[in-house]
């Protein structure tokens, strides 16, 4: 879809579109290589939109400039060296929209704390530094980071991918610049079989074609701005095609509210596939008991049917046996499986080896999972699988896990919820990796 496609969809109504709700807020991350100024962008669309106090705007001065990179990085050493290490996220909102934005480091060696900020979000704005290209050649090279963070975040199944072309104040043709740059990033996404939504020419020093448009016909482009862009973008739609799956986080023992729960315990948690309503049939795993619903609150405690993607409290028919962590899942619906294929995004400064036993989280459920076998390590420059014995850290690939219990998974390509699990170090207790279901 072309971004004026993408545009006029927008003002359609939801049904037409089959989009949620475009008002709904929209989480996205900046990615890219070092440097390219994604920090600095963040700055200027939180000014430009007037998201940042005056006395906030007083404490990053320097050398009576505003510093637009120090709204973000937060952390002593990032400021003193310059780069993003860890993830930032900071909030503001149009009267159009509101946004939460990820800062994600381009280092190789924080490629963790990136993959970790684009697992959970609705877009990905990679910028592109048109300064460190080779613009007036039309078969220029594009950089490694840009081309992994591409690839990451479409591998991550981010719905909507931006290419933001950042610094074109700052070369001699930026028409050139920006049509050799697009013809490159297309030619790539094509290649790689990443759906992009737009390629976006801007200055994010200079506020160009930010916040607000462009002169008409600058560097050739005639399209809305950065925000324009991302005020139109599709929220991540819920799961609600899928079969009914409800991780049980908070069980309410003793109900004071008898006139909404009869007395019964109340399972709380959010609805992460399908939807639940009084009257349907659920499973618990792992005990396999079944039992009818006989109610479902919200989170104001008033009864009513609720879609994936919100909270609820359900009460069953009869007293079961359930306790933080179980799943409520539709009968005959699910296979549970003591194995798992996944491709592993490895976090742990300790390398991934065969044979080491790791607590896995899915949900709020906690399982022994062992590493039965690597496959192959991913080159993250081209996806290309290579043979590999160990995973090293910030490193991604194929390997097969066994489970002490059995787990309800699905492919991470149709469930980001059921496709996941975090693999935690059982004597650290320190997150080691991020698994997704292949």
């Amino acid at each position: 879809m072309t971004t004026i496609d993408l545009i006029a969809a927008s003002a359609q109504p939801a049904s037409a579109t089959g989009q949620n709700d475009l008002k709904s807020a929209l989480k996205f991350i900046t990615c890219g290589s070092v440097d390219d100024g994604k920090s600095t962008l963040i700055g200027r669309l939180l000014v430009d939109s007037k998201a940042v106090l005056q006395d906030h705007l007083a404490g990053v001065q320097r050398g009576g400039e505003t510093d637009l990179a120090l709204l973000t990085d937060g952390l002593s050493a990032e400021r003193e060296q310059g780069i993003t290490i860890d993830v930032a996220y900071r909030y503001f909102a149009t009267e159009h929209r509101k946004f939460i934005i990820g800062d994600a480091p381009g280092h190789e060696q924080y490629t963790r704390n990136m993959v970790t900020a684009a697992s959970s979000a609705d877009a990905a704005v990679v910028l592109v530094d048109a300064t460190k290209l080779d613009w007036k050649n039309p078969a220029m090279e594009l950089l490694q980071q840009t081309r992994r963070h591409s690839l990451l975040v479409n591998l991550l199944r981010v719905p909507s991918i931006v290419f933001a072309v950042n610094k074109l104040d700052a070369v001699e043709d930026s028409a050139l610049a920006f049509n050799n740059i697009s013809a490159a990033l297309t030619a790539f996404a094509e290649a790689a079989k990443i759906a992009v939504k737009a390629i976006v020419p801007i200055s994010a020093l200079k506020g160009w074609n930010v916040v607000d448009a462009a002169e008409t016909g600058w560097c050739g482009y005639t399209g809305p701005s950065l925000l324009d862009l991302l005020e139109h973008l599709p929220a991540t739609p819920a799961e609600t095609g899928e079969a009914f799956a409800f991780p049980v986080q908070w069980v309410e023992k003793f109900s004071s509210s008898s006139d909404t729960s009869q007395g019964r315990r109340v399972f709380w948690g959010r609805v992460a596939t399908g939807g639940v309503q009084p009257g349907q049939t659920v499973t618990v795993l792992p005990s396999g008991q079944t039992a009818v619903v006989a109610q479902v609150l919200d989170h104001i405690r008033q009864p009513r049917a609720i879609p994936a993607g919100h909270s609820a409290g359900i009460v069953l028919d009869r007293e079961v046996d359930v306790s933080r962590g179980d799943w409520l899942l539709a009968p005959d619906t699910f296979t549970p499986s003591r194995e798992a294929a996944v491709t592993m995004a490895w976090m742990d400064d300790e390398p991934l080896v065969a044979g080491r036993v790791y607590w896995a989280l899915q949900g709020h459920r906690w399982v022994k999972a062992k590493v039965r076998r690597i496959v192959h390590k991913l080159d993250v420059n081209t996806l290309a699988e290579e043979d590999a014995s160990e995973l090293p850290p910030n490193a991604i690939g194929h390997v097969e896990l066994s489970f002490q219990e059995p787990l309800v998974t699905l492919p991470y390509l149709r469930s980001r919820i059921l496709g996941s699990l975090v693999l935690v170090d059982t004597a650290s207790h320190k997150t080691s990796g991020a698994a997704l279901v292949l």
